[in-house]
């Protein structure tokens, strides 16, 4: 999750605050359940009152090479039954409550096409589900699938399921429904209000609402009567977070109750929450760029210092978790991140909002003798903008008959696509109708202007478009390279 420093106005000393009876009585005239309440509560109390956990360097120490243990060392002497009893036992959970409204899409971004297999075109949701299916065939494992949906991405993602013949599932629920709450106008502190569209007065409360949502609908009790004793968590639009019975007995193995995926920095990777150890307690912790003092920004983003990033890829145990969730009543207390936006996310000049969220990974802090695991960059390929799209719509991918992405080494070129033209789905398809250009021989891509391409297009070396201030094509069989467009005459 990207946050926002929440800054002075993230703090009850100035921003004016209309008291937390509007929200109450906002989410009780739309029927929001007690717990969601409850947890609004303690976020908006923790920004009332100024709070803002601020990490600084001095009381933490990074995780160093050597100090964990790395997927490829569990592989080498991880006995393979032990493996396979553990997955036989673990559960998948996606988090899928995203609509896509920084590309500029309305539905659920688990509907947006990826690539095609044997002529077939994949949305993520067709991965996903295809990853499952295919570890249940081939593996023989039940590997239960539920989705954390949003109101707004409910229906949709059940249409798809209910459509696939080839997904069955009892006992245990298809889908669990994150919580909402009101946003915050940033002027005021009262209730957010857009009478032009109701449904955006409200957001969701960040990833981290994932336990008190898994709380409320007795997921657990599901799960453990379906006999699972491990629950993964992951992001939706992370293709790379397949299923693993490797990762699944290296967990079991560790005895651990909750362990984080991380992966090695790379210079793009700089801004990437931290999973480090508290100086004091030892305890593993989750910082956020957001939460680093601004004298502490250049240690922080060392990606050499800092050698490991959270993927988000959660791994959690289900009787620990349901003991956790349990002793705080189903609200865990993590620390809240501001994030400043406008109540219309497509839309720049409606009126500031704050919204108050928290992360599912900072959990990692409330359980003692929590671990990490070092995994590779195939288990990491999120799709948060059209760069990363252009990337997994690419000939660097290839997509396998288990639906795994797959590649050589998966370090990609640096993509910057100029936003005002790229940004939004509907610009990006249009300029590339086609499909996007080949990649293969590219160590970076910058596209400046409006361009738009033709077929069997290629970048190479440093590619690079200039704006020349209009709309500007790229002929069929180009290839473009540091220079623009390589001239197809002899020199």
């Amino acid at each position: 999750m990207s946050a926002a420093n929440d800054g002075a106005g993230a703090s009850g000393a100035s921003t004016p605050q209309a008291g937390f009876e509007a929200f109450e009585e906002k989410m009780l005239d739309n029927n929001m359940s007690e717990l969601s309440i409850q947890q609004f509560h303690h976020l908006y109390t923790s920004w009332k009152n100024g709070s803002r956990t601020v990490i600084p360097e001095s009381t933490i120490t990074p995780i160093k090479e050597g100090e964990i243990t790395s997927v490829a060392e569990e592989h080498e002497n991880l006995d393979h039954d032990f493996a396979m009893e553990a997955f036989r036992h673990t559960a998948f959970l996606k988090l899928n409550g995203g609509l896509g409204t920084s590309m500029g899409l309305e539905g659920p971004k688990s509907l947006l096409p990826v690539r095609r297999h044997k002529a077939r075109q994949m949305r993520f949701i067709d991965i996903i589900m295809g990853q499952v299916i295919a570890s249940r065939i081939r593996q023989d494992v039940p590997l239960p699938l539920v989705f954390m949906n949003s109101f707004r991405t409910s229906g949709d993602t059940l249409k798809v399921m209910k459509a696939d013949q080839r997904f069955r599932q009892e006992n245990v629920p298809w889908e669990i429904v994150q919580h909402t709450e009101p946003k915050i106008d940033a002027a005021t502190g009262a209730p957010a209000q857009f009478p032009e569209n109701h449904e955006l007065e409200w957001c969701p409360p960040g990833h981290g609402d994932v336990f008190s949502t898994i709380w409320e609908s007795h997921l657990l009790d599901s799960l453990q009567a379906a006999g699972m004793e491990y629950l993964f968590i992951s992001n939706s639009d992370n293709l790379g977070a397949r299923p693993s019975s490797t990762l699944a007995g290296a967990f079991a193995k560790s005895g651990a109750p909750f362990m984080v995926e991380v992966s090695k920095k790379t210079p793009s990777d700089r801004k990437g929450g931290q999973i480090v150890r508290d100086r004091k307690s030892g305890q593993l912790m989750l910082r956020e760029i957001s939460q680093v003092p601004e004298s502490d920004l250049s240690a922080a983003l060392n990606y050499r210092h800092h050698r490991y990033f959270n993927t988000n890829n959660i791994w959690v145990r289900v009787d620990a978790l349901k003991e956790l969730l349990a002793q705080h009543d189903g609200v865990l207390d993590l620390p809240i991140i501001v994030n400043h936006k406008t109540v219309d996310p497509s839309n720049k000049n409606t009126e500031k909002v704050i919204q108050l969220e928290t992360a599912m990974g900072a959990a990692i802090s409330l359980f003692p003798n929590a671990t990490c695991i070092e995994v590779n960059r195939s288990r990491f390929l999120p799709v948060k903008t059209t760069n990363d799209l252009f990337v997994m719509r690419s000939d660097r991918f290839h997509l396998t008959d288990s639906f795994e992405m797959e590649d050589g080494n998966y370090v990609f070129p640096d993509v910057k696509l100029d936003p005002e033209h790229f940004k939004n789905i509907q610009d990006f398809d249009d300029r590339f109708p086609y499909g996007v250009p080949s990649i293969a021989a590219a160590n970076s891509v910058t596209v400046d202007g409006d361009w738009y391409f033709g077929r069997d297009v290629s970048f190479y070396g440093d590619a690079h478009l200039p704006d020349y201030g209009h709309p500007s094509y790229v002929p069929n069989g180009s290839f473009v390279g540091p220079q623009g467009i390589e001239p197809d005459e002899w020199i």
